[in-house]
């Protein structure tokens, strides 16, 4: 799922990994001598080695969002709108890219409908969120 995967490490990049508040960064040297080259091993742990990437088991989308709409100059109503939703998280929102997300989350209406298909991929683009371990008040999901 292209645009929908786009969209959630949008979201799911703002939050802050569980127990860290700053990444962590290794700032073991390596070693300078042949002798300390040869005895050192890729897997040892000594050293300590930062995550690849570190997701939070739940991550709270209603405060991602509106932290980044508090921040942004436009009113965007993320709550009720898959159009301010989209722009919050600095995608396109056009009706062409709505309608492409549909198509990618198997939207059955007419997508000339774009008032129905916009509700209906509103509320699957939070369903789908929260599946996939996103924090999303249950009135939302309704």
């Amino acid at each position: 799922m292209g645009m929908f995967n786009n969209l959630m490490s949008k979201i799911f990049g703002h939050a802050a990994p569980q127990g860290a508040s700053t990444p962590a960064v290794s700032t073991a040297r390596a070693p300078s001598t042949p002798a300390a080259v040869a005895s050192s091993s890729p897997l040892s742990s000594t050293a300590p080695v930062a995550p690849a990437a570190v997701v939070p088991s739940s991550v709270d989308v209603t405060a991602i969002l509106d932290s980044l709409a508090a921040k942004n100059p436009e009113k965007l109503d993320w709550k009720k709108s898959i159009v301010d939703l989209l722009k919050l998280v600095g995608m396109d929102s056009s009706l062409s890219a709505r309608k492409e997300l549909a198509t990618e989350l198997n939207f059955s209406g007419d997508q000339s409908d774009s008032a129905a298909m916009n509700i209906w991929l509103h509320k699957q683009v939070l369903k789908k969120l929260s599946e996939n371990g996103g924090k999303v008040p249950s009135d939302l999901l309704d």
